[in-house]
């Protein structure tokens, strides 16, 4: 079995493009021509060279003695924190960018939760000289206002969104209208492995990088290519896609995936999709939501605002169902309990939601001869609100 999708985007039974009829030109060109771009030699090239002198990769793969010795395991932190901006959402702005020139589009239009995706996309642009509009729930931008006034003065335009519970959802809902309102000269740089066919596989081979080099970084630290564990969380999913990507196939290294429980899975405040989803059609693509019988969606919740999505992207609910991936899923006090303390015992602040991936660590029980990699999907800066209120609660 393959976990790679087919040519019309199908991971199994999940993924596909189920879009308007206004949608279908913007969708179809992207599906005709992404491929034959970004795998030609100039394409690699100028991403490869990009990823090196602008984002700074490779990020590090850190041996944390003192999580190891704690966790009874050989313990590897992927420090995709010390990306240019901040996380790995570097990585996919910088290949969309790259493909948005080559097909010449001009307008340059994203959604955002945490704030990380808006910034790396308002980064580009501005590298790029293109204007830059950005979509981010009311609720988000008064939570993540580091991260708004990083893109202002990037020069992106943030347009806040008051629909729905306005977080990551209703951002997107609102950068699916502009794009289908402004087909010609806009490209929609989406931020995750969701959304119609090609997005979530373009996004993955974007952002898999973070697993390349881990397979390179652990051979030279280790002797071997393949670790045992790979943990990361998800959202929508796309730096889970990135560290999972070429491992795939690999029976022998298991994959965790580590979903937002909020106040507890069973609260009625969660974002733990493969806990209480189904299956149905959210943002283009057929994956796994959380919905009410009669389909509508019904609003996530997370403290940690890129996790605060109602949906996971069609590769990680194909990971889900057929058993490939073990999905965990973490509470917005385990998720500020493990920040805590890689922060006070390996002098690294996480961000929220990076956070969920180390509070797995708790969860499992490993081997001292266990090689685990958990990836550190971006840094805290924008998330010491919620931090010094934990902190402050419990000192």
């Amino acid at each position: 079995m393959s976990y790679q999708s087919d040519d019309k985007g199908y991971y199994g039974t999940f993924g596909g493009a189920f879009i308007p009829e206004m949608m279908y030109p913007n969708v179809h060109q992207l599906q005709n021509c992404y491929l034959e771009i970004i795998e030609s030699d100039e394409f690699r090239q100028e991403f490869k060279q990009l990823l090196r002198d602008y984002a700074g990769r490779p990020s590090p793969l850190y041996y944390s003695d003192r999580l190891s010795d704690h966790y009874n395991a050989k313990i590897y932190l992927k420090r995709e924190d010390l990306n240019h901006t901040g996380s790995h959402k570097i990585n996919n702005t910088i290949g969309q960018i790259l493909l948005a020139k080559r097909l010449g589009k001009t307008r340059i239009i994203a959604e955002t939760g945490a704030g990380q995706h808006g910034v790396a996309t308002a980064t580009v642009c501005a590298r790029a000289g293109l204007e830059c509009i950005v979509y981010m729930g009311a609720l988000d931008v008064a939570r993540q206002s580091p991260n708004v006034e990083k893109m202002k003065m990037l020069g992106a335009e943030v347009r806040p969104v008051y629909s729905g519970n306005k977080t990551l959802k209703d951002a997107t809902n609102e950068a699916i209208r502009d794009w289908i309102n402004n087909p010609v000269d806009t490209h929609y740089i989406l931020g995750s492995v969701v959304g119609p066919h090609p997005y979530p596989d373009m996004v993955a081979r974007f952002q898999s990088v973070i697993s390349e080099e881990i397979r390179v970084q652990l051979l030279e630290k280790t002797g071997k290519e393949t670790p045992d564990y790979v943990i990361a969380c998800v959202g929508g999913g796309s730096n889970a896609a990135g560290a999972f990507y070429h491992f795939l196939d690999d029976p022998s290294v298991k994959l965790i995936a580590v979903e937002a429980a909020g106040k507890g899975v069973d609260s009625g405040e969660s974002a733990a999709t493969t806990q209480l989803g189904h299956t149905g059609v959210l943002h283009g693509s057929k994956s796994l939501l959380m919905q009410t019988p009669d389909g509508q969606i019904v609003e996530p919740y997370s403290l940690s605002a890129g996790l605060d999505y109602p949906g996971i992207g069609p590769m990680h609910a194909n990971l889900f169902v057929t058993k490939r991936a073990q999905f965990l899923s973490a509470t917005d006090d385990e998720a500020l309990r493990a920040a805590l303390y890689l922060t006070q015992k390996e002098g690294i602040i996480p961000a929220l939601e990076s956070a969920h991936a180390l509070a797995a660590l708790e969860m499992i029980d490993f081997k001292p001869e266990d090689v685990v990699v958990v990836n550190v999907s971006g840094r805290g800066d924008k998330d010491m609100e919620a931090y010094l209120n934990y902190y402050q609660s419990i000192k």
